[in-house]
């Protein structure tokens, strides 16, 4: 059960506006304009995906459509944060989910944000952008009052693996399969 509460804290004006600026960029909610560059993004995760797990992942594609961002960009439980140069053009992104489970018999209620997708184009990459997301996010969880933040990493995907340590992130559960 989620509570009204959560569901109210995540909506407009209960968020101060942060626009942070990282070497002339500018880190900031999305919105409609910014679909494109998110829909290219979004492709380039699946690559990524796509290369380390082509028995899983098709490529190219974007596991959201430009009709569904537009929703979620709507949704203030599900922000998406992008980092922007001077044109507007998008760099990086990350993708946030407000979860909360109340009542449950074995786990806490406590409030998590977690990462559903982070990326930096792989044009810009190695220039602090994703370092400056994560920030973004962080900062973001602690003024909305979030225990923790998680994300899932694919184990074919080492340099994302160690990204996420470098950031401080650690194993909270392993997913584990046998192929048939």
């Amino acid at each position: 059960m989620i509570s009204n509460d959560f569901i109210n804290s995540a909506k407009p004006g209960n968020y101060r506006t942060r626009r942070e600026k990282t070497k002339m960029n500018t880190i900031r909610r999305a919105t409609a304009n910014d679909i494109p560059g998110l829909l290219k993004l979004l492709v380039q995760v699946d690559m990524v995906h796509h290369k380390g797990r082509p028995d899983i992942f098709k490529g190219p594609a974007t596991k959201y459509n430009a009709k569904e961002l537009i929703e979620i960009i709507k949704d203030y439980s599900t922000p998406i944060f992008v980092c922007v140069d001077d044109e507007s053009n998008v760099l990086g992104h990350a993708f946030c989910i407000h979860k909360q489970i109340l009542d449950n018999s074995v786990l806490t209620d406590i409030k998590t944000l977690y990462i559903d997708d982070i990326c930096v184009d792989e044009n810009c990459r190695g220039r602090g952008i994703g370092r400056s997301l994560y920030n973004h996010v962080i900062a973001y969880a602690k003024e909305q009052g979030f225990y923790n933040v998680t994300l899932n990493v694919w184990s074919c995907n080492p340099e994302a693996m160690a990204f996420y340590e470098s950031l401080g992130l650690k194993p909270q559960k392993v997913g584990m399969e046998l192929i048939l």
